[in-house]
């Protein structure tokens, strides 16, 4: 987990960035970043509800008893 980052920390990560990207480019990255978890966020519950259909077609099936 991150540890909790104060206003400080994040006044100078936000300085940092601006240094980086400068003033025009930095809406444009920020974007892209939000585009990224949402992708992220959606193959991760994608993979989740084919692990769930998997898990319950299993649960479905009947056992074989071994004699």
């Amino acid at each position: 987990m991150l540890p909790n980052i104060g206003f400080g920390e994040l006044a100078v990560i936000l300085a940092i960035a601006l240094l980086l990207f400068g003033a025009q480019r930095l809406p444009e990255v920020a974007r892209g970043i939000g585009k990224s978890f949402n992708a992220f966020k959606r193959g991760l519950r994608e993979v989740g509800d084919e692990v769930k259909d998997a898990n319950s077609e299993a649960k479905a099936l009947p056992e074989k008893k071994e004699t």
